[in-house]
C-alpha cells in the first residue's frame, strides 16, 4: 500500500508539473457573455518549486500577487477586469466583451516569500453571438465580487434567478462590483459588504414576478424607503447571502430597440458642375465685455479701494499716534526730572551736616513734654551697661 501511495503521489506531481503556469492557454468566448477565469495559486506554485522539493513532500503555500496586462500594453482591455483581495487568495479575470476580437493577456505571478516571478499567457478570442433580447440586472447586497466569481457560487445564484424568471434558459451576462458603479466603501466590520450587480439574459420574456417590479405601487414603496413586500410566491432565495434587493431590479427589453442608423456614405469630394458652394453660417458673435467687467474690472476696483483704505490707516492716522507718543514721552521725562531733583535735594541735605538736628532725631527725647536729657558722654569709659533703671523724665517717681 505504501508503494502504491508513493506511485500515486509521483503521478500527481507529474500531472501538476505538466499543467504548470508557463503553458499558453487559449480561450474562446461569445460576445455579450460573462467571462470568468480563476488564477489558482497552486498552479503557479508548481513553477516556483523544483521537482526535487515536490518529490520530497516539502510543499509550500506562498503568498502571491498577480499583475495582469494586455501584451504590449500597460493595462488590460477595456472590457476585462482583475481582482485579488489578499495575497493568499486566488485572482480572477472577469468581464463581458461587447465586440469581436482577439486579446493576448500576460499574467505575472510574484512569490512574496522568495520574490520569484513566473508568467502565464492567455489568448482570448471573442466570437460573434446573438445578443439575448431580454435582460435583467439584480443587486445582491450581502456579497463581494471575489465571493461571487467562483463557478459554484454563480451556479447557486443562477438557480435562484431561474426560478424567479421561470425558465431554465438563463445565462450570465455580467457581474459588476458596486464600487465600480459609484457605491460607498463599507465599514471594515462584520456584516458590511460592498454589494454586487448581477446581470442575466434569456430568450424568454420576463416572468410575472419580474413584471410586478414595474408596478406603480412597487415604485412608491421603494421611493418612500419602507420595507418592500416581496410579491407572493416570488421569493426564491435558497441562501440568505444570495438574496436580491427588490428595489434595485432593472429590466431591459432589447427586442424593442431601434436599429442603428446606417453609416454615412463618403462622397468623392468633388462638387458637381453648376452647384454653388454654400458654407454653413458662422455662429453669432458674442459680446465678452460683461465677462471682462466681472472678471477684471470689479476685482481691480476692489483692490484699489483696499489699497486706499490701507494707505489711510498707515499714514492718515499717524498724527494721533504721534500725539499719544509725545504725551507718553513727556510724562517719562517729567518723572525722570523729579527723580533727579529729589536726588539733588538728598545730596544737599547730606552735605549740610552742620545744621541743628530736629528734636525728633535727638536721643532721649520726650515726645509729650518736649524735654531732652543731657547727651551722654561717649568719651567716658564708665558708661554703665544699664543706663537707667527708670525713665528720668517720667511723671512718677520710683519707690524707695
Amino acid at each position: 500500500m505504501a508503494g502504491c501511495g508513493s506511485w500515486l503521489f509521483s503521478l500527481t506531481v507529474f500531472a501538476v508539473s505538466l499543467l504548470g503556469a508557463k503553458a499558453e492557454i487559449k480561450l474562446t468566448i461569445p460576445v455579450g457573455r460573462l467571462f470568468t477565469y480563476e488564477l489558482l495559486r497552486e498552479t503557479f506554485q508548481n513553477d516556483f518549486e523544483p521537482l526535487s522539493k515536490l518529490y520530497a513532500g516539502r510543499l509550500y503555500d506562498d503568498p502571491m500577487i498577480f499583475k495582469c496586462n494586455q501584451q504590449n500594453f500597460p493595462d488590460l482591455p477595456e472590457w476585462l477586469r482583475f481582482t485579488q483581495r489578499h495575497p493568499y487568495d486566488n485572482g480572477f479575470l472577469y468581464g463581458t466583451p461587447m465586440s469581436q476580437g482577439k486579446s493576448i493577456i500576460e499574467v505575472y505571478a510574484v512569490n512574496k516569500r522568495s520574490y520569484e516571478t513566473t508568467r502565464q499567457i492567455f489568448v482570448i478570442k471573442v466570437v460573434a453571438e446573438k445578443m439575448l433580447p431580454f435582460q435583467a440586472e439584480f443587486f445582491i447586497k450581502l456579497r463581494e465580487i471575489e465571493k461571487v466569481l467562483p463557478s459554484a457560487v454563480q451556479g447557486e445564484i443562477k438557480q435562484d434567478l431561474q426560478k424567479l424568471w421561470d425558465t431554465e434558459a438563463l445565462e450570465m451576462i455580467n457581474i459588476t462590483n458596486a464600487l465600480d458603479r459609484g457605491g460607498r466603501v463599507p465599514l471594515p466590520l462584520a456584516g458590511h459588504f460592498e454589494g454586487v450587480y448581477v446581470k442575466v439574459g434569456s430568450e424568454q420574456y420576463f416572468s410575472d414576478c419580474l413584471m410586478k417590479t414595474l408596478a406603480a405601487e412597487h415604485g412608491k414603496q421603494c421611493t418612500a424607503g419602507a420595507k418592500v413586500k416581496v410579491p407572493g410566491g416570488c421569493n426564491f432565495c435558497s441562501i440568505p447571502s444570495n438574496c436580491i434587493s427588490w428595489c434595485k431590479i432593472e429590466l431591459f427589453d432589447l427586442s424593442k430597440q431601434e436599429p442603428a442608423p446606417p453609416a454615412p456614405t463618403m462622397g468623392s469630394g468633388i462638387m458637381d458642375i453648376g452647384v454653388d458652394f454654400d458654407p454653413p453660417e458662422s455662429p453669432p458673435s458674442r459680446d465678452y465685455f460683461p465677462d471682462y467687467m466681472v472678471t477684471v474690472i470689479v476685482p481691480l476696483i476692489l483692490a484699489i479701494v483696499l489699497c486706499l483704505l490701507l494707505a489711510y490707516i498707515m499714514f492718515g492716522r499717524r498724527e494721533g499716534v504721534a500725539k499719544r507718543d509725545a504725551r507718553t514721552n513727556h510724562i517719562q521725562l517729567y518723572h525722570h526730572h523729579t527723580i533727579h531733583g529729589n536726588t539733588d535735594e538728598l545730596r544737599n541735605m547730606a552735605g549740610n551736616r552742620g545744621a541743628s538736628l530736629p528734636l525728633s532725631t535727638l536721643p532721649m527725647f520726650n515726645s509729650r513734654t518736649g524735654e531732652s536729657a543731657p547727651p551722654l558722654q561717649s568719651d567716658s569709659p564708665s558708661i554703665p551697661l544699664i543706663m537707667a533703671q527708670h525713665d528720668p523724665y517720667s511723671d512718677t517717681l520710683p519707690r524707695k
